[in-house]
């Protein structure tokens, strides 16, 4: 288990140079392409997940005064047909807090113990290898959908049930410039039980932008990961460390992340700041989409293989 970690601790891993990001592997290329330009391969789709409040405010900052790690988010993105930069596109981010709290549905939000990880337990280490053999079955369930990936259960508050409240820290949405790009100013997320670290993603296009985005439609829903080893150095500093009794789930442990191409869609890191006053980091990543199209939803009741929704 992670354990605390005071900020001069933090502060002397942190004063890595981007080359040692580099070396140490902790930045991840997210599209490879030749001679510096962007890979066009268009981008998986994944779990829009139940905690998407529609209409968000244009704006850059979306931290609202939260506690945590600065992140500049930085999104590019591409035609995957044409390879050329998508300008007048509304990228719509959300993601939970330090402690694990997605706003909208603070009340319902999950507390340490709370809900379950992927197949069973109730916080904690996960459990160790399974038994040889099938899996046993579940009451309703038939041995094919037990040998489907197993999601775990949306958090309360979900399709269901939705009891959204006033608040929308760390929601936003920007406009893509003629370079293709948006930044937001964001913080690292938390974590909560059943899912790795994320940023949930949606790429809109035709519509119109006042206060907040409308109209139009979504042409790529999708969740952006963080390098585990860097999230393990986070996960001992405050306000995070805060949650250490619940189990972190990392991405081999993550149904979403395995099932739908997670891997795809990591963030590259470098460190924002001198080595002597570090202010955070950058994360970028390069989505390449088809705007024309409009995908179907990934996962989701009567959407996914096996189990109930991931989120």
């Amino acid at each position: 288990m992670t354990q605390p970690t005071t900020d001069a601790t933090f502060l002397d891993w942190h004063k890595l140079s981007r080359r040692g990001f580099l070396l140490a592997g902790v930045a991840i290329p997210i599209l490879k392409g030749q001679a510096g330009s962007p890979s066009c391969v268009l981008t998986n789709e994944q779990e829009e997940g139940p905690y998407y409040i529609d209409g968000a405010t244009l704006r850059r900052d979306i931290t609202e005064g939260k506690p945590g790690v600065s992140v500049t988010l930085r999104v590019a993105l591409v035609d995957a047909k044409r390879c050329t930069p998508l300008s007048n596109a509304a990228i719509d981010v959300w993601h939970c807090d330090a402690g694990g709290t997605y706003s909208g549905f603070t009340a319902e939000s999950r507390e340490a113990g709370g809900g379950r990880g992927p197949r069973g337990g109730r916080g904690g280490p996960p459990p160790g290898p399974p038994p040889p053999g099938p899996p046993p079955l579940e009451p309703g369930e038939n041995q094919a959908q037990a040998l489907a990936p197993r999601m775990p259960p949306p958090p309360p508050g979900g399709r269901g049930r939705r009891n959204v409240d006033a608040t929308r820290f760390l929601r936003g949405v920007q406009i893509t410039n003629e370079k293709g790009m948006v930044e937001f100013t964001t913080l690292y997320p938390g974590w909560y039980e059943g899912r790795a670290i994320h940023i949930h993603l949606k790429a809109h296009f035709g519509g119109s932008a006042a206060d907040k985005y409308a109209g139009g439609h979504v042409s790529h829903t999708g969740q952006l990961f963080f390098p585990e080893d860097l999230t393990e150095r986070i996960a001992g500093m405050q306000p995070y460390a805060k949650r250490l009794s619940i189990h972190r789930t990392t991405q081999q442990e993550d149904g979403v992340f395995r099932s739908q191409h997670g891997s795809s869609s990591m963030v590259q890191i470098e460190r924002i700041g001198n080595s002597a006053a570090p202010d955070g980091f950058l994360a970028t990543v390069t989505l390449a989409v088809d705007p024309e199209l409009t995908p179907r939803p990934v996962g989701g009741p009567g959407r996914g293989p096996g189990g109930p929704p991931p989120f």
